[in-house]
């Protein structure tokens, strides 16, 4: 059966103004009516209400002298409405327009007198967000041309000193096998075959100008790629060689340790300022700038060729 036209008005309207707190009766619907300059009989309304129940909207009557009804369900929650506005306010990759519009849509799926609820502003102004528009339209594509499994082509580009946009190799267009989408350090990373290099490479989704999906069919992963070492590979400490390395650090950079390599890392008190860490990574800058950045509070113990990288990294400082 089709709903009419008055059913979708009774559903607008108790999806607008009604929750567990606020039901209301068949008194209020009817009279919301009359800005139509409609009319319906309490039996008509029942009748509509029941047929909306039909079609899976989640409409409780509370059962009085006068019976009063309220949408039950929704899409999410108010605290899971707050997670996904709280991200898309801290996200560095949308910008500030497109995170009002997500902000005032997500905004619906809560019940109408939790929406004041949701008006805060996170503390992240000045926190930089991007500024291309274009970033939504090139994420639905690579997702589309995964599935699809197509070839992408998009010109690529830097920034120059004046901040404007060069695109590389003189606007050469670039042909990749989308394989998948890569979260990092709030950005996008497109992971994928280059045609040009033959080889799987990354590149920065925000970088990308004008892409389209192609007629070509993608090249087939290659056997032993895998998206989670490549991850690894690509974000963590490893592209150099791979070491067993001692640190020994002061107590307050526990946290930090346990959040690089987990609970399970052997460590091991020293006194009562410092402890001593062992863990695997790769001898390369990525390594060498973390331990950097504690400012001193760590330091690379053994062996000696790790320590000697590390020193070669700090004399690239001094000025020649």
């Amino acid at each position: 059966m089709a709903l009419t036209n008055r059913t979708l008005i009774i559903l607008r309207f108790l999806w607008a103004n009604t929750d567990e707190r606020h039901p209301v009766s068949l008194a209020d619907i009817s009279a919301h009516f009359e800005q139509f300059n409609m009319t319906a009989d309490p039996r008509t309304l029942r009748k509509d209400i029941e047929q909306l129940v039909e079609f899976g909207i989640d409409i409780v009557k509370d059962r009085r002298v006068q019976n009063l009804y309220h949408v039950a369900s929704r899409h999410f929650e108010a605290p899971e409405v707050k997670l996904l506005i709280d991200a898309v306010q801290s996200a560095r990759f949308v910008t500030p327009k497109k995170s009002k519009e997500l902000v005032k849509r997500l905004a619906a799926f809560v019940a109408p007198h939790d929406t004041a609820l949701l008006k805060r502003q996170l503390y992240i102004d000045s926190r930089a967000k991007a500024t291309n528009e274009s970033i939504y339209l090139s994420v639905d594509r690579i997702q589309t041309a995964i599935t699809e499994q197509k070839r992408i082509a998009f010109l690529y580009f830097d920034y120059s000193p004046s901040k404007e946009r060069i695109h590389r190799h003189d606007g050469q267009v670039y042909s990749v096998s989308p394989y998948a989408l890569l979260w990092n350090n709030d950005t996008y990373y497109l992971v994928g075959f280059h045609d040009y290099r033959k080889q799987v490479a990354k590149f920065r989704v925000d970088r990308i100008d004008n892409i389209e999906i192609s007629d070509e069919i993608a090249v087939c992963k290659p056997e032993d790629f895998d998206v989670s070492e490549y991850f690894v590979q690509e974000f963590s400490m490893l592209n150099g060689k791979e070491c067993k390395v001692k640190l020994i650090c002061e107590n307050t950079l526990m946290n930090s340790i346990i959040d690089r390599f987990g609970e399970s890392v052997p460590t091991q008190m020293l006194d009562g300022n410092h402890f001593s860490v062992e863990v695997t990574v790769d001898l390369s800058n990525n390594f060498y700038g973390w331990v950097f950045a504690s400012a001193g509070k760590m330091k690379i113990v053994e062996p000696a060729e790790a320590v000697a990288g590390f020193r070669r990294v700090l004399n690239s400082f001094d000025e020649k």
